[in-house]
C-alpha cells in the first residue's frame, strides 16, 4: 500500500487529466450499456412485424413505475421502429468511440507524464549517491531498474490503466443493466464474487513475486552484456568467447524458467475466470427459461440480459489480467524505490559551508578509512594518517600495490568519508581530513569538488565532441578557452588532424583516440576547469614512453601554481615532488625528499630498487 500511495503522488500533477479520462471513460461505459439496452427492442420491434406502435421502453427503474423511453434520446423527426434504433446505435457508438479515443490519450498523457517524473527522479537519485553505492551495485543490475523495471511501471499505469477505467465504467453499468432487467436473478452472480476476489488475489500474489525474480534476472543478464562489451578486447585476447556465450546462455535460461514461473501464475486466471462465468451463465439459462415460460421476460429482454451478463463477464475476466499487470509493476516499484531511499555513506549536512576558493593548506588528522566487504567484515584500508600540505605543495603518493595511496587521494573530494584513527586497542576516535581550517563536513560537496580536479589512469571520457569533453561541465565556456586548453595539454596539434577537429566525436570511452590522445584531452579538462587543487591518480602508469613524455610535459603545464596529490608506481614522475610520502598498509611509513628517502634504505629505497637498479 505504501508503494501503490508513492506512486499515486506522482498522479498530482496530471490530475485534471486523470478526471477528464476517468469522466470520457465513465461516458464510453455508459454508451456501451446502452447500446447492449438497444438489443431488446431489436428482437422485440425491429424484427417482429407484429409489435405495437408506440413508444420503445429502454427499462423501468426497479421499485418504481418510471420507465426509460428511446425516442427520448433521438430527434423527434425519427418515427419508424427501425429509423429510432438505427439512429440511436449509431449515434451511441460514434460518441462512444470519440470519448474512448479521448479518454485513452488523456489517461496514456497522465501515465507517461508520471512515469518520466519518477524515472527522472530514480536517475536522479542514483547519480547523486556516493562511490560507495556504484562499488555495492553492479551496472546491469542499476540499468535494468532504471529501464526495465520502470517499464514495467510505465505499462501498467498508462497503457493497462486506460483500458482499466474503459472495463471498470462498462462493468458498473453493464451491472445496471443486468440488475434492471434481471431483478432477483441477477443477484445469482453476486455468489461468485468471493471465488473471483480470492482466485484474484492469490494469483496476483504470486505474479509479483516471480515477476521480481524475473526482473533480478534480466538484471544479471544486462550485467553479463556490460562487461563484455565493454571489455571485448579482453574477451577476444584471451579467446573466451565461448565460455562468455556460455556464461550468457546459462543466465539466458534462468530467465526463462523465471519467465515461465511468472506466465504459469498469470494463465491460470483467464481460465479460472472462464470457468466460473460459463456456470454462472449456466445457472442463469437454467433460472431464465422458467422466466419466460411464465412471461416475466420476453425472448427480446431475456437475451439482452444474458447478452449483457456476457457483457459483464468480460470486465471481470480482464480484472484478472489487470491485476496481474498491477502485481508485477509492484514488484518493479520495490526494487525503484529500493534505490530512491538508499541511504548515502556521504551525507551533506543541512546548513553545510560553500567553500569559497582554497588559499591554505589540507591536513590530515587521525584519519583513518574502513569498508564493510559482503560477508559483513570491516576491512581497515587507511589507519591513523596525519598530514599537513601547504597550498602549492606537490605531494606524491608511493607504496606497493594495495597501500591506501588511492583511497586516500579519495578522501579529499569527499568521495567517501574519513572514520578515524584507532589507537593500540583498536578503539576509534575521531579523524578530520581539513580544507583552509573547514571539516570536509562542513562544507557543500558541490563548493568542495569546485576545487579539485582529477586526471586518472582509466580515462573517462564521453561519447561526444572533443570540444564538449573538454568542456564538461563548462556548456558555455568560449571555443578560444577550449584550444588554450588543448594547446597547454599539448592536444591541440592531434585534434587538428582530426577529420572533423574539435567536432570529432571520439567515440564510446574515446575509443578513436590512443592511450595518450585520452590522457592529454582528460588534461585539457582538467585545466580548462582551473581548480586550485589537483589530484592525478596513475596518470601515465598506462602509457608507452613517447606518450608518457608528452603527457609529463603537460601535466607539467597542468601543476603549474596547484596544489597536487600525485600518484604513481613510476617513482621516476615523483622524483621532483615537493614531498614524497610512503604508504605501507594503509599508515605513512616514511616521508622526505626523494634524495632523503633514498638514503634512509626504507620502503622507497626498496621501491626504488626494484625500479631502476640492474640486478644482473
Amino acid at each position: 500500500m505504501h508503494r501503490i500511495l508513492r506512486l499515486l503522488r506522482y498522479v498530482r500533477p496530471y490530475g485534471l487529466h486523470l478526471l477528464a479520462s476517468v469522466l470520457l471513460m465513465a461516458l464510453v461505459g455508459l454508451f456501451d450499456a446502452f447500446r447492449v439496452l438497444l438489443i431488446r427492442p431489436i428482437f422485440d420491434r425491429v424484427l417482429d412485424p407484429t409489435t405495437h406502435t408506440g413508444g420503445i421502453d429502454l427499462f423501468t427503474i426497479p421499485g418504481t413505475n418510471h420507465s426509460f423511453n428511446l425516442q427520448q434520446f433521438v430527434p423527434s423527426h425519427f418515427h419508424n421502429d427501425w429509423t429510432v434504433v438505427a439512429f440511436a446505435l449509431v449515434a451511441g457508438t460514434v460518441l462512444k468511440g470519440i470519448c474512448d479515443y479521448l479518454g485513452t490519450y488523456l489517461v496514456n498523457y497522465a501515465g507517461f507524464g508520471m512515469i518520466t517524473d519518477l524515472r527522472n527522479d530514480l536517475y536522479d537519485a542514483v547519480l547523486r549517491r556516493s562511490v560507495g553505492f556504484f562499488g555495492r551495485h553492479s551496472t546491469g543490475n542499476l540499468l535494468s531498474t532504471i529501464i526495465n523495471d520502470i517499464e514495467r511501471v510505465q505499462f501498467a499505469m498508462s497503457s493497462v490503466l486506460g483500458e482499466f477505467l474503459q472495463q471498470l465504467f462498462t462493468l458498473i453499468f453493464t451491472a445496471g443493466v443486468v440488475i434492471v432487467l434481471g431483478g432477483k436473478l441477477a443477484w445469482v452472480l453476486v455468489l461468485f464474487i468471493p471465488f473471483i476476489v480470492f482466485s484474484a488475489g492469490k494469483i496476483g500474489r504470486r505474479v509479483r513475486t516471480t515477476t521480481r525474480k524475473g526482473q533480478d534476472k534480466l538484471a544479471d543478464i544486462q550485467h553479463i552484456l556490460h562487461e563484455t562489451i565493454t571489455g571485448n578486447r579482453i574477451v577476444k585476447a584471451f579467446g573466451m568467447e565461448s565460455w562468455e556465450l556460455a556464461r550468457f546462455r546459462g543466465a539466458a535460461r534462468k530467465l526463462f524458467r523465471a519467465n515461465l514461473r511468472s506466465v504459469r501464475a498469470q494463465a491460470l486466471s483467464s481460465p479460472l475466470m472462464d470457468i466460473i462465468g460459463a456456470v454462472a451463465i449456466a445457472m442463469l439459462l437454467m433460472l431464465g427459461r422458467d422466466k419466460i415460460k411464465t412471461g416475466l421476460f420476453t425472448a427480446g429482454g431475456f437475451l439482452t440480459f444474458i447478452v449483457a451478463v456476457f457483457k459483464l463477464y468480460d470486465p471481470v475476466r480482464k480484472f484478472a489480467q489487470f491485476n496481474n499487470n498491477f502485481q508485477q509493476a509492484m514488484g518493479a516499484s520495490s526494487e525503484i524505490f529500493k534505490f530512491m531511499d538508499a541511504q548515502d555513506d556521504v551525507k551533506e549536512r543541512p546548513g553545510a559551508l560553500a567553500l569559497n576558493g582554497f588559499k591554505d593548506s589540507v591536513r590530515f588528522e587521525n584519519v583513518g578509512f574502513s569498508y564493510t566487504d559482503d560477508n559483513g567484515r570491516t576491512q581497515q584500508i587507511i589507519r591513523n594518517v596525519n598530514l599537513n600540505v601547504q597550498a602549492g605543495e606537490v605531494i606524491a603518493f608511493v607504496g606497493s600495490s594495495g597501500a591506501g595511496k588511492t583511497t586516500l587521494a579519495n578522501l579529499i573530494p569527499r568521495f567517501f568519508d574519513v572514520d578515524g584513527a584507532y589507537d593500540g586497542n583498536g578503539n576509534r576516535s575521531g579523524g578530520r581530513l581539513l580544507i583552509d581550517g573547514h571539516d570536509l563536513r562542513d562544507l557543500t560537496l558541490a563548493s568542495l569538488r569546485a576545487q579539485i580536479g582529477i586526471v586518472t589512469q582509466e580515462t573517462i571520457l564521453f561519447n561526444d565532441t572533443v570540444r564538449n569533453n573538454i568542456a564538461y561541465g563548462q556548456p558555455g565556456v568560449s571555443n578560444q578557452r577550449v584550444i588554450d586548453a588543448a594547446k597547454a595539454a599539448l592536444a591541440h596539434d592531434f585534434i587538428m588532424r582530426m577529420p572533423n577537429g574539435y567536432d570529432s566525436v571520439i567515440g564510446e570511452r574515446g575509443t578513436r583516440l590512443s592511450g595518450g590522445e585520452r590522457q592529454r584531452v582528460a588534461i585539457a579538462r582538467a585545466l580548462l576547469k582551473n581548480a586550485p587543487i589537483l589530484i592525478l591518480d596513475e596518470a601515465t602508469s598506462s602509457l608507452d614512453t613517447e606518450s608518457e613524455s608528452l603527457v609529463q610535459s603537460a601535466l607539467q603545464n597542468l601543476m603549474e601554481g596547484r596544489t597536487v596529490f600525485v600518484i604513481a608506481h613510476r617513482l621516476s614522475t615523483v622524483r621532483h615532488a615537493s614531498r614524497i610520502v610512503v604508504l605501507e598498509k594503509g599508515t605513512i611509513a616514511d616521508e622526505g625528499s626523494h634524495d632523503e628517502l633514498v638514503a634512509r634504505l626504507g620502503t622507497y629505497k626498496r621501491l626504488y630498487d626494484l625500479q631502476f637498479v640492474d640486478i644482473g
